[in-house]
């Protein structure tokens, strides 16, 4: 995906998933789980420290690269 430009149209639900297909097939031979497991990292660490909880800051976190990675 990172052959394109950003996209703009509703297609980024397929591209969505197309990637957690192929992240969930592939595991971690897949490039996009690595940046998404790292997120995710990132995210729970976070939300320990905030109020919202580490599932809540690793859901986000997730979802944050994984539209990083999609988005390029």
């Amino acid at each position: 995906m990172s052959d394109q430009g950003p996209r703009q149209t509703p297609e980024w639900v397929e591209d969505v998933t197309v990637e957690v297909t192929g992240m969930a097939r592939e595991g971690l031979n897949h490039p996009s789980t690595k940046p998404v497991l790292i997120g995710t990292g990132i995210g729970a660490l976070a939300g320990a420290l905030i109020v919202g909880g580490p599932i809540l800051g690793g859901l986000v976190g997730a979802s944050f690269a994984l539209y990083q990675r999609i988005r390029k």
